[in-house]
C-alpha cells in the first residue's frame, strides 16, 4: 500500500537529514568564565563547528551583552584558530543593574559562520575599589548582525551533536500514543461487540505501542548518559515512564492468565482503559509537579522556541509521520499472524 511506501521514504529522509546536516557554529565556553567590573581584560572564546580563519579578525566582532539595550563590543580581536578566538574587553565601572553580579551572553558575529551565542558566558561581579576602566555599556551596541539562513540545525551547549535524537527519541513517545489510543478504541468496541477481530486489534497495536515505548525509554536512555551524565538518573520522568510502560505489559500478563480467552480478552480490554487512563496523569501530569532535567518539567518547557527551528522542524515532522505509519504497518503484521494463530486454533 502507498503509506508503507512513504513511511520507508520518509524514515530514509529522517536518517539521512537528521544525521548529516551540519549544526550551526556555536561558543562552547569562554576562559576566564568571571571578572570584575571596571576591569580591562582580555578573553579567549572557543567555537564549535566555527571557521574564524576564513574571515580576517577585522571583520569579526565580538559582544559581551547583558540585554538589548547593555553590551559592550571587543578590542584587539586575535583569531588564534578555526575554534579559538581572543578579544579584550573594558568593562564599565558599573553594572547595568544594582546587584553584586550580572551574567553576560557572548556574541560574536562572524561574515563567513554568521551569529553565535552562549548565554550567560560570564559572570561580572561588582568592584569598584580596584576600577581602572572608564568603559560604557552603550557605545558599541549588537546591531547589523550577519544572520545565515542555510539549512543547518541549531546548535545548543550541553546536548551538542545529540540534538540529533530529537528526531528518534521524540517520535517513538508520538506513535506510542497513536497505537494506544487506538488500542483503547478497540478494547471499547470489543465490550460492545465482542467480535474477536476488536480483541486481536486491540491486542496488536497494544503490543507494538509497548515496543515503541521501549525504544523511546532506551533512546531516551542514550541521551541522557550523553546529556546528564549517566544513563538512569532516577529523574521523574524516567520513573514515570517505566511505571507507564510497567503497567502495560501488566495488560498482557492478565491476558495469559485466564483458560478461557473470551474471558481473557473481557477483562484485558477493561483493564486496558485503564492503562490508558493512567497513561496521560505518569507521562504528562506528574513529571510536571516535579523539577526534572528532561524537558516539559516544572522550569524547563519543551517545544519552544530555544528547542525547535524551522530546519529541525522540517525532519521533526516527517519523523513523526514516518515512524507513525511504521508502527501501524508493524501491528498490521502483528493482526495478521493473531488472526492466522486464531484460525489455526478454530477460535473464530
Amino acid at each position: 500500500m502507498w503509506w508503507k511506501s512513504l513511511s520507508v521514504l520518509l524514515i530514509v529522509y529522517v536518517l539521512i537529514a537528521g544525521l548529516l546536516v551540519p549544526l550551526k557554529p556555536g561558543i562552547t565556553y569562554v576562559k576566564p568564565d568571571t571578572a570584575r567590573s571596571g576591569q580591562q581584560l582580555e578573553l579567549a572564546f572557543h567555537g564549535y563547528n566555527s571557521f574564524y580563519t576564513q574571515s580576517p579578525a577585522g571583520s569579526i566582532r565580538i559582544w559581551l551583552q547583558y540585554d538589548s539595550l547593555n553590551a559592550v563590543a571587543g578590542e584587539n580581536i586575535r583569531v588564534l584558530d578555526d575554534t579559538t578566538i581572543s578579544a579584550v574587553f573594558t568593562l564599565p565601572v558599573q553594572l547595568p543593574r544594582p546587584t553584586p553580579s550580572v551574567m553576560l551572553n557572548a556574541i560574536i558575529d562572524h561574515p563567513a559562520d554568521g551569529v553565535s551565542l552562549l548565554p550567560d558566558a560570564l559572570e561580572l561581579l561588582k568592584d569598584t575599589a580596584s576600577a581602572t576602566s572608564q568603559g560604557s555599556w552603550t557605545l558599541h551596541p549588537v546591531s547589523d548582525l550577519h544572520i545565515k539562513s542555510d539549512f543547518t540545525f541549531p546548535y545548543r551547549n550541553v546536548i551538542y551533536e545529540s540534538i540529533r535524537n530529537t528526531y528518534f527519541h521524540v517520535p517513538m513517545w508520538f506513535v506510542l500514543m497513536f497505537l494506544f489510543i487506538a488500542s483503547v478504541v478497540y478494547s471499547i468496541r470489543y465490550l460492545n461487540n465482542p467480535r474477536p477481530e476488536f480483541d486481536r486489534r486491540a491486542a496488536g497495536y497494544a503490543e507494538t505501542g509497548l515496543l515503541f515505548g521501549g525504544l523511546g525509554l532506551i533512546t531516551g536512555m542514550l541521551w541522557a548518559h550523553y546529556a546528564w551524565g549517566a544513563a538512569w538518573s532516577n529523574d521523574i520522568k524516567q520513573l514515570m515512564t517505566a511505571v507507564a510502560l510497567l503497567v502495560y505489559l501488566a495488560y498482557f500478563i492478565l491476558r495469559r492468565s485466564f483458560d478461557e480467552p473470551e474471558k481473557g480478552a473481557r477483562l484485558a480490554a477493561v483493564y486496558n482503559i485503564f492503562a490508558f487512563s493512567s497513561l496521560i496523569p505518569l507521562l504528562y501530569i506528574v513529571p510536571r509537579m516535579f523539577a526534572s532535567l528532561h524537558p516539559g518539567a516544572t522550569g524547563n518547557p519543551a517545544f519552544g522556541s530555544q528547542d525547535l527551528d524551522n530546519t529541525m522542524r522540517m525532519v521533526f515532522y516527517p519523523s513523526i509521520i514516518g515512524f507513525s505509519l511504521l508502527g501501524f504497518w508493524i501491528a498490521e503484521l502483528r493482526i495478521r499472524y493473531r488472526r492466522l494463530e486464531d484460525k489455526a486454533m478454530d477460535l473464530d
